[in-house]
């Protein structure tokens, strides 16, 4: 049986398998919970970042939750490393933080402030400031660190975050989601704004990947752990249906073999009455999550979806999602 947590903008929840429906349960009610990680090594140790109130960790699947103590409020991002264990957040003004301890102390990365991109770095709905959209720590080098800003540009770092080449050629500047493959080393996957990219080289250069689709708006991407050639985004034709709260015109997207974008449908609404906002794809299944609370998964990459069955607390919606062995 497996287990998701899942964040929905303002709690984090605990989704765990129970034959053919998931059990539901809702914790952090009114914080603000906007994006997660877990533990790879410990399934009920997951870490929650609050818009406004900080970071939060539970070692006991959600029952008690624990104030990490971060020194910036905002936090848009968190990576547990599964190379070296370390945790890393990122935060609204753009700054990076790790921590070595599960969150018991951090350390700033402040080479990334450092660059000489950083006067340009401006999130549009609120110009004057920027975040760190994406946290990807390589799962086979701990000193390989890739970052996204939203909006201005996909960093890289090879020494652990002391210091930082500047947005890597090919790559998208508005960074929404990047991946790694959990397998084949050198592999990464970029998600933004005006489209999809992908990297052969652990990130140092970028190729555009946008043949097939027709909305470049990209948001979230995913990879098949078995087949690096296969990957998934879900994409909109702009921002302002992405997150409007009408019609997404969205669509999820799977690429194979170098082939063009082809958009998957196999029992999905059509169309999409809310935006995929999160894709993952784990142990021979994939899962999207969507705007409107609502859960679908494949077991054959994509061809055909089911929803899936939620028990217990209602989801008003889902932003972010991450897959895990139930312990």
């Amino acid at each position: 049986m497996a287990r998701l947590w899942a964040t929905t903008g303002d709690g984090i929840a605990r989704l765990d398998e129970a034959g053919d429906d998931w059990t539901v349960e809702l914790f952090l009610r009114g914080s603000g919970a906007q994006c997660l990680a877990v533990d790879p090594t410990h399934a009920d140790t997951a870490y929650a970042g609050l818009r406004e109130g900080g970071l939060r960790r539970t070692a006991d699947g959600g029952r008690s939750w624990d104030d990490c103590a971060l020194p910036e409020p905002g936090v848009f991002s968190l990576a547990v490393s599964a190379a070296g264990g370390a945790l890393y957040a990122g935060t609204e003004p753009s700054r990076l933080f790790r921590s070595d301890d599960r969150g018991a102390s951090w350390r700033e990365l402040a080479g990334l402030l450092e660059l000489s991109s950083r006067p340009t770095w401006s999130f549009p709905p609120r110009p004057w400031t920027s975040h760190v959209r994406w946290i990807a720590p390589s799962p086979h080098d701990a000193l390989l660190i890739l970052v996204g800003i939203e909006l201005g540009g996909l960093m890289r770092s090879t020494d652990g975050g002391e210091t930082w080449q500047d947005h890597r050629p090919g790559a998208q500047p508005d960074v929404h989601s990047l991946a790694w493959h959990p397998h084949a080393e050198g592999r990464a996957y970029e998600a933004g704004g005006g489209g999809s990219a992908w990297s052969d080289d652990a990130g140092d250069t970028w190729h555009p990947a946008d043949d097939g689709r027709d909305r470049n708006y990209t948001w979230s991407v995913a990879v098949d752990p078995e087949d690096p050639e296969c990957w998934y985004v879900s994409a909109s034709t702009g921002p302002f249906a992405a997150h409007g709260g009408r019609d997404p015109q969205a669509r999820i997207y799977r690429r194979r073999g170098g082939e063009p974008w082809q958009a998957l449908a196999g029992g999905l609404p059509e169309p999409l009455q809310a935006m995929p906002y999160a894709l993952v794809a784990a142990d021979g299944r994939l899962f999207a999550a969507f705007a409107d609370g609502r859960l679908w998964e494949s077991d054959d990459r994509g061809d055909a979806w089911r929803a899936c069955t939620l028990r217990g607390d209602t989801l008003p919606t889902l932003n972010a999602l991450a897959f895990t062995a139930n312990s």
